[in-house]
């Protein structure tokens, strides 16, 4: 792997990650809850998506933009370790999604044709479905944005060559990636007619490129010195964001919102941080990737099968069952996390270790020059 030093660990950052995923799970959710109206902040879970975009920047260049600007960034085991992190549970979500809509073509319940879209495979098993090559949205629909994670972190070394040259200019380097954010926005929508925060299969991969980068200029802020009243700013900005969240209000503002909560929450210590350090919020942020990745096969099964035993044909739950659905989406991604998302990267992990350390002596001495 990339020779860097441990980094701080964020607790509250990895608790967020849980807020994240909840957040879109909310949006999809929603649906077939039988209350009969939609909160604007359900309509607007969506953009947790972009708040995992923005988290992603922040994070990975708190890992790694140091050693990138040094030289001693390794490039394929960067690449290595992120495709240990998202592509065993993607591919095992797929082959799940898949045996679902087999599974209940076979029992007479009606899915949506397109999950078994063949044309679509190819560039779904190459996490290419996000940059506009998946005829469809096919297989796990969600997964478009690990495509677009890849694309990210495919071009990282760019990200980082231009975070580290402004390294010294944080606010500048902020305020620089906040504006092509919001010009990016304007623009997309103007030329697309619809938000860039709402493509997914055609224009996923452009999607993450303002808020990856706009998180990157954040860590720069955060690198440079701690954020003052670091509790006020997160609470406050936690706030704004609901507020701006609940009404009509341009993607754009909220995005730029998540920046000061991020940097309040990176600049508590775990101390401080409270119940967002705690071993609980911690663990929930761990498992967050499978909470996400297997909300949408979770709801198909478990929305059919709650369903069937209350005899609704609209798949329209009452509020007690719709909340056991709820619920069980944690604890049935707990077991994934368990099961498949982390002993599958632990694996590949030791993979490269053990292909590193069986090396000859003087290949690992010219790599560890890259």
């Amino acid at each position: 792997m990339t020779p860097v030093a441990p980094p701080a660990d964020l607790r509250a950052l990895t608790t967020l990650r849980f807020v994240a995923a909840m957040w879109v799970v909310l949006y999809t959710f929603w649906k077939n809850l039988d209350v009969g109206f939609t909160p604007v902040l359900a309509t607007k879970g969506y953009l947790g998506v972009e708040l995992f975009f923005v988290l992603s920047g922040f994070i990975l260049s708190h890992v790694y933009l140091e050693a990138a600007g040094e030289k001693r960034f390794r490039y394929g085991g960067f690449l290595w370790a992120r495709l240990a992190r998202v592509y065993p549970l993607h591919l095992f979500t797929l082959v799940g999604v898949g045996a679902l809509a087999l599974a209940a073509g076979l029992a007479g319940i009606a899915v949506d044709a397109s999950l078994l879209s063949w044309e679509s495979l190819p560039a779904n098993l190459l996490l290419v479905h996000a940059w506009g090559f998946a005829p469809e949205a096919g297989w796990n629909h969600p997964s478009w944005s690990i495509s677009a994670e890849w694309f990210a972190y495919l071009l990282f070394p760019a990200f980082a060559f231009v975070a580290w040259r402004l390294r010294s200019r944080p606010l500048v380097a902020t305020l620089l990636a906040g504006a092509g954010l919001l010009a990016l926005y304007a623009v997309f929508q103007r030329l697309a007619g619809f938000p860039l925060t709402e493509a997914t299969i055609r224009w996923g991969a452009l999607r993450i490129v303002p808020c990856f980068a706009f998180g990157c200029a954040l860590y720069l802020l955060h690198r440079r010195a701690s954020a003052p009243f670091a509790g006020w700013m997160a609470a406050g900005s936690a706030l704004a964001i609901v507020a701006a969240a609940s009404v009509p209000m341009w993607d754009g503002v909220i995005v730029l919102l998540f920046g000061p909560l991020i940097l309040g929450l990176a600049g508590l210590s775990n101390e401080r941080a409270g119940a967002l350090s705690s071993r609980a919020g911690v663990y929930l942020g761990e498992i967050s990737y499978s909470i996400y990745m297997i909300a949408a096969p979770w709801q198909i099964l478990a929305v059919n099968v709650a369903a069937r035993l209350v005899g609704s044909e609209d798949k329209q739950l009452p509020v007690w069952l719709w909340l056991v659905v709820l619920i069980g989406l944690p604890v049935a991604a707990a077991i994934s996390y368990h099961l498949v998302e982390h002993p599958a990267r632990r694996w590949m992990r030791g993979l490269a270790e053990r292909r590193a350390q069986s090396a000859p002596a003087g290949e690992i001495a010219s790599k560890a020059t890259l």
